[in-house]
């Protein structure tokens, strides 16, 4: 079983910075890519950013500059780290893995949704 846990909620207002982790758990052989979706109300899933099992990243342009994306192989936790936050950075915010574990081939797990709202 492999699971994944967001640690991390708040209530910032804007301008505020707030850092968000993922970590994974259970039965893991390797965690390929990891990465940060966020959903607005009435709007569909985004990819907030990415990063890759060398730590290479990609980033939504709204995001750019503000947000940093990085990860601890080690402990399989990707973090999100967030500053210069806006209103329109409130959302529900997920993270996801590219994760093989021991007993299975790569599968895509999500962890559970946080809410970032921001305020004026």
């Amino acid at each position: 079983q492999v699971q994944l846990v967001v640690s991390g909620v708040g209530l910032v207002q804007a301008g505020g910075s707030l850092i968000l982790s993922c970590a994974a758990s259970g039965s893991i052989f390797s965690i390929n890519a990891m990465g940060w979706y966020r959903r607005a109300p009435g709007k569909q899933r985004e990819l907030v950013a990415g990063i890759t099992s060398g730590g290479r990243t990609n980033y939504a342009d709204s995001v750019k500059g503000r947000f940093t994306i990085s990860r601890d192989n080690a402990k399989n936790t990707v973090y999100l780290q967030m500053s210069s936050l806006k209103p329109e950075d409130t959302a529900v915010y997920y993270c996801n893995g590219e994760i093989r574990s021991e007993w299975a081939a790569v599968m895509l797990y999500w962890g559970q949704g946080t809410q970032v709202t921001v305020s004026a």
